[in-house]
């Protein structure tokens, strides 16, 4: 559900300036108290984080303070935190760049050295707001409880019905607590996250900024573009995922192309075709035969020395997939030593995802829920949700195909959270002549490539640039897509796609 981010450390840029974007009253923008509305941004300390992030040292910290829902007569007011890294130019640019993250439930804050590494404060201020209920907002939305089932489910059979049954279980008892705490689970959603940024824009007196949006933090940020124009330069897109065709039957569309691109990559080169031949026939062979008869091991994990039992079905194959093309060159021989009874180097990257201490209680699930129970699943039939399964993988099982990657158990989960839904206009297409960049990654098996020309469709002035052999999120991974992003902020029309030409693919692992 979250983006798993990577941090690469490509690029690296000083925290620190001697001059700094101002708020047109010449004091640098986050330094000064507004009021504009019914929103509030007060300076003050930087927003708290799991770990100390170096990045945020020489931020311009502060807190929004915004209604939870501004529908509601009386609403409520919720406090977001807003951490501003500095530009390393010593004149920055007068136009910020917002970072949307993704998740949905992910903190923007977290993500400082992702931006810094990334270059996209090398010119300008990068802004970074902890979306409602997320780690650094108050009120949370968190519920670690989910996470710790997640960590447990890894010894269950991952579609299993009893499996299904505590997981919408777990849901329910995240959404009674989250309601309990006086949380009105109806607000988190992208139309008031939309809301809240505008509102963040006009409390830092900012005429006009840029976006940019990684996995769900596109959806947001083409919500935005359509609600909200006016105070927007440029936005990125990377690793795009469009509300108009967001759901599980798009989660399996994206696995598609995803998996499809690893393995053409391995077919082309000769020692990986002449090892692993035919690898997608052996890739859909071990997810049938899995269903069937799953495999159990126990594998030991980094700082945890008891034994973790787990189990593998089709599944579970299908899921580690869509998170192993960040791990291309390993894919080929994991495969090949699963279907030779050898699971343990699977059962450990599986594992160990669901428990690391990264994966417990640092999502927001109250506004995940929010988001796909009133933005997709009232726009999406479970009918619809399988045919995408259906139609991306004939061959595989109907049990596979009914839990969409990312998604298991989306409806059910949905019914306990019991959210109204959205308005129709937020499947509505984007469309306008904002600037846009569109940035995928061949082997993005999350958010499939293809996405970045749909959305172009309706954007008159969108680049659409497929960074390949890169999986989901490519400013995390990729050096050229770090210098395309950083080139279209400067030049949106024009944003410098040279480096492409001399991307390999990457070296796959030969196993003797």
């Amino acid at each position: 559900m979250a983006t798993g981010l990577l941090v690469t450390g490509l690029l690296t840029a000083a925290a620190q300036t001697q001059s700094h974007a101002d708020d047109g009253t010449g004091a640098p923008i986050g330094t000064v108290a507004r009021t504009v509305g019914d929103a509030r941004y007060e300076p003050g300390p930087c927003p708290k984080t799991p770990e100390p992030i170096e990045e945020l040292e020489g931020a311009r910290c502060g807190t929004l303070t915004v209604p939870e829902n501004r529908a509601g007569p009386r609403s409520k007011t919720i406090e977001l935190g807003v951490a501003i890294v500095p530009a390393a130019a010593g004149t920055p640019k007068p136009d910020p760049v917002v970072w949307l993250a993704g998740g949905p439930g992910d903190d923007a804050v977290g993500e400082a050295k992702l931006v810094v590494d990334g270059g996209l404060n090398r010119d300008r201020d990068v802004i970074l707001m902890s979306q409602r209920g997320t780690y650094s907002a108050d009120p949370t939305a968190l519920c670690p409880d989910i996470d710790k089932f997640n960590a447990r489910a890894v010894g269950l059979v991952y579609d299993a019905p009893s499996t299904g049954r505590q997981h919408v279980e777990a849901t329910k008892a995240c959404r009674d607590q989250l309601a309990g705490r006086g949380l009105d689970l109806s607000a988190y959603n992208d139309t008031e996250s939309a809301a809240d940024y505008e509102d963040l824009r006009a409390t830092l007196g900012i005429k006009q900024w840029n976006l940019y949006g990684i996995s769900y933090g596109t959806h947001l940020a083409l919500v935005y573009m359509r609600l909200h124009p006016e105070g927007l330069r440029s936005v990125g897109l990377d690793g795009i995922l469009p509300p108009s065709r967001a759901g599980s039957a798009a989660t399996w569309s994206s696995a598609r192309q995803g998996f499809d691109g690893l393995f053409k990559a391995c077919a082309d080169q000769p020692a990986c075709n002449k090892r692993y031949p035919n690898l997608s026939g052996t890739f859909d062979k071990l997810v049938s035969d899995l269903e069937a008869k799953p495999v159990t091991t126990t594998v030991t994990l980094p700082g945890n020395d008891k034994p973790v039992k787990v189990v593998l079905d089709g599944g579970a194959l299908v899921n580690w997939m869509t998170s192993a093309t960040h791990v291309a060159p390993q894919v080929p021989a994991a495969l090949e030593e699963l279907a030779n009874g050898k699971p343990q180097r699977i059962a450990r990257q599986w594992a160990g995802g669901k428990l690391s201490p990264a994966a417990i209680g640092r999502i927001a699930h109250g506004l995940a829920y929010g988001v796909f129970c009133s933005e997709w699943t009232p726009y999406e039939s479970r009918e619809q949700a399988l045919k995408g399964g259906q139609e991306a993988f004939p061959s595989f099982p109907r049990s596979v195909q009914a839990q969409a990657p990312q998604l298991p158990f989306l409806h059910p989960d949905c019914d306990v959270w019991n959210v109204p839904p959205a308005e129709p206009s937020i499947r509505d297409v984007t469309r306008g002549d904002i600037p846009t960049l569109a940035l995928s990654g061949s082997f993005d098996s999350q958010t499939g490539a293809d996405n970045g020309p749909y959305v172009a469709r309706t954007l008159s002035k969108a680049k659409v640039v497929t960074i390949p052999y890169q999986p989901h999120v490519v400013i995390a991974t990729s050096k050229c897509a770090q210098e395309i992003a950083v080139s279209f902020f400067e030049t949106p029309d024009s944003p410098k796609t040279a480096c492409l030409k001399g991307l390999e693919p990457p070296a796959f692992e030969i196993a003797p």
